[in-house]
């Protein structure tokens, strides 16, 4: 696999991506959700969107934390897995379904939007609204620049 564009060799994409860092920082540190939470929703954003880097990323970042590595390895198979509560079954139904959406001609279902509130309240849904969306938004740029997984190291961003 060849890269095709090292954004980090842009001016613009660095200033912007510090702005992408920073609200991805808010909502680890002021959401009030579980950082391995964030982390899982957002590996299994990377594995639906083919995004090596970001997969990469969050395997290790997951690891790092301390999380178990069954819990880890079973992420993109969880509706098959026993090893997740009820609340984590519902942020990755959340995940799943806000990463597909053209999948879905109604986007996001009552069903799993009524399952999540069940778990969270009004802030952590926005929060985990918003963890979704920026892991898709850098999935995306991860998969047109062809940005390979292998690399990364815990913690490199902070």
């Amino acid at each position: 696999m060849t890269v095709r564009l090292n954004l980090a060799a842009s001016e613009t994409v660095v200033k912007a991506q510090k702005h992408f860092g920073a609200a991805s920082g808010a909502i680890i540190k002021g959401s009030g959700l579980p950082r391995p939470l964030i982390e899982m929703v957002s590996l299994r954003a990377s594995q639906i969107n083919g995004c090596g880097y970001c997969t990469d990323a969050h395997t290790k970042e997951l690891a790092h934390a301390g999380e178990d590595a069954v819990r880890v390895n079973l992420v993109a198979t969880w509706r098959e897995s026993t090893v997740y509560t009820d609340a984590e079954r519902a942020a990755l139904e959340l995940t799943e379904e806000g990463t597909r959406i053209a999948d879905a001609a109604g986007g996001v279902g009552d069903h799993v939007w009524e399952n999540a509130a069940k778990h969270y309240d009004e802030e952590q849904l926005a929060a985990l609204v918003m963890v979704i969306s920026l892991i898709n938004a850098a999935n995306r740029m991860g998969v047109i620049a062809r940005m390979p997984g292998g690399s990364y190291r815990a913690g490199q961003f902070g």
